[in-house]
């Protein structure tokens, strides 16, 4: 994906088409470089673009961990790698993979 585009591939006959990110939606959050996604077609039109339930994404970045924060039982931010903003247990740093509800944008472990 560009700035305003992504590219998508059927696997099942290698063709490819792009759409906007406003076609893309939400789905943008979860979506990887080389990861799946069905999209559905109307009249040729894309309208509708869905991931799994479950996405595995990498912290891009996120503040490391204060002594002490882990009694808080709160959490902090974290980026991910494709721009969404998840809320994280402390322990959490960059560069751990974790898996995201992609329903309700939650962290759910790591994985």
């Amino acid at each position: 994906s560009d700035t305003d585009r992504a590219t998508f591939m059927d696997v099942a006959n290698y063709e490819q088409f792009t759409l906007s990110n406003e076609e893309v939606g939400d789905a943008k959050f979860y979506i990887v470089e080389n990861g799946n996604a069905r999209v559905t077609f109307f009249r040729g039109r894309a309208v509708a673009v869905e991931v799994d339930n479950h996405e595995d994404l990498v912290v891009k970045e996120t503040q490391p961990n204060i002594k002490g924060d882990t009694s808080g039982g709160g959490g902090k931010p974290a980026t991910m790698e494709t721009g969404l903003v998840v809320q994280v247990p402390f322990h959490i740093k960059e560069g751990d993979k974790l898996r995201i509800d992609t329903r309700t944008n939650e962290y759910l472990s790591k994985v």
